[in-house]
């Protein structure tokens, strides 16, 4: 029984640093997208704009798979940081990427034009699936 418990307890350990490494993470990606971004997010979300609310949800959930990737196959803390540090420069070229199509992209989400937040959801949800699966060892 007291193996099993150190174990869980090491475990235990384990998964409040990896947890508390990956929150940290997202939060500053959230703060650093908010201020790359040419609209406000936060904001828009508040006023209700479901155009802001999909293009950010997309936009987190693609920060969020790769670091999810490489937390299911990292060695350590210190690799989830760098490849976290990689996740949220995808994510903010992902950004800019878009804008070059469709360069009043933030104009558009700020209007609440659905398919504008559909638009950089959805590249930002296929930037971090490409990029989580680019980071699998």
């Amino acid at each position: 029984m007291n193996v099993q418990m150190n174990e869980f307890l090491s475990s235990l350990t384990e998964f409040f640093a990896f947890f508390a490494v990956a929150a940290v993470l997202t939060i500053v990606f959230t703060l650093i997208y908010w201020r790359v971004t040419k609209h406000d997010e936060f904001k828009l979300i508040k006023e209700k704009s479901t155009a802001a609310a999909i293009a950010f949800s997309g936009s987190l959930i693609g920060f969020a798979l790769p670091l999810v990737s490489v937390m299911v196959n990292s060695n350590g803390i210190i690799e989830v940081v760098l490849w976290g540090v990689v996740a949220m420069i995808v994510q903010i070229v992902v950004y800019f990427f878009v804008r070059w199509p469709m360069p009043r992209i933030s104009e558009r989400i700020e209007e609440n034009e659905i398919a504008a937040g559909i638009w950089l959801g959805t590249a930002s949800l296929v930037g971090g699936m490409l990029n989580a699966a680019s980071m699998t060892t």
